[in-house]
């Protein structure tokens, strides 16, 4: 009897798709077969484009599914570049708007030469960031663990908050920051949860949809209907809380 080889045994992780003359890579993921996966195409927000796909599911299959979202992909991809033309990096520097929950704040760099100890806070909306010999790099440090330690105060309030609300959730997860350039967050399959700090600059109720979604995967591992079935019981809206984060991803993370 002759095997049928599958996208596990053929595939390395990353894949380049063609349409006409343009070209694009791709990052597979496989599920377990039990979850009853389909083939499902992903771009985020950074241009990164994850393909979902059962363990069971045979390459040409994979790649041929790739290929009829092809287009759909390409205009997805043309619509980041066309927003990252307008983001500029910052510099660092007095008068540049911080984003903390969905709001604005002025950056306010004082430099004072007695303070040894660089400091940051929020007060009279402006993020400021005070010591001696404020380089840029200095200012990005502060300001960062700024951000990460709000991040895993917040972060650990809201994910409390959220759990008393869940059926299938009875404590708080391990969880723990780290900054990634492709997701918001993530869940391993021993259940603990990677939350990115940026994150913190978005508004809570994006927050709370990037909580839920990782929550969710506790139970359903995969994008599947079921997934959804349950975003859509707790958070109703979270369609339209995914829109606005995707559409500000490019700020919130380069900034």
């Amino acid at each position: 009897m002759t095997s049928i080889a599958t996208a596990q045994d053929e595939k390395p992780s990353e894949h380049v798709a063609r349409y006409g003359d343009r070209e694009f890579r791709y990052h597979l993921c496989l599920l377990p077969n039990h979850q009853k996966a389909t083939i499902r195409v992903h771009v985020h927000p950074n241009g990164r484009v994850q393909v979902d796909a059962p363990q069971s599911a045979r390459l040409p299959e994979v790649k041929a599914a790739v290929q009829r979202r092809a287009r759909w992909v390409l205009k997805h991809l043309d619509d980041i570049e066309e927003r990252n033309r307008h983001v500029r990096p910052c510099q660092w520097v007095s008068g540049e708007s911080m984003r903390y929950l969905g709001r604005r704040y002025v950056l306010k760099v004082i430099e004072d030469p007695e303070q040894r100890k660089t400091t940051c806070k929020l007060t009279r909306g402006q993020l400021r960031v005070q010591g001696q010999n404020l380089t840029p790099e200095r200012t990005q440090k502060a300001v960062g663990q700024w951000y990460r330690e709000r991040a895993l105060d917040i972060f650990q309030r809201r994910l409390e908050r959220m759990v008393d609300t869940l059926p299938w959730a009875e404590n708080v997860p391990a969880w723990r920051i780290l900054e990634m350039k492709t997701q918001w967050g993530s869940c391993s399959p021993d259940g603990s949860l990677l939350l990115n700090p940026h994150l913190i600059k978005a508004p809570t109720r994006a927050i709370d949809y990037v909580l839920l979604h990782e929550l969710c995967h506790l139970v359903e591992h995969n994008h599947s209907p079921k997934f959804y079935g349950l975003l859509d019981r707790f958070l109703p809206e979270w369609r339209s809380v995914k829109e606005k984060l995707d559409g500000e991803s490019e700020l919130l993370l380069t900034r």
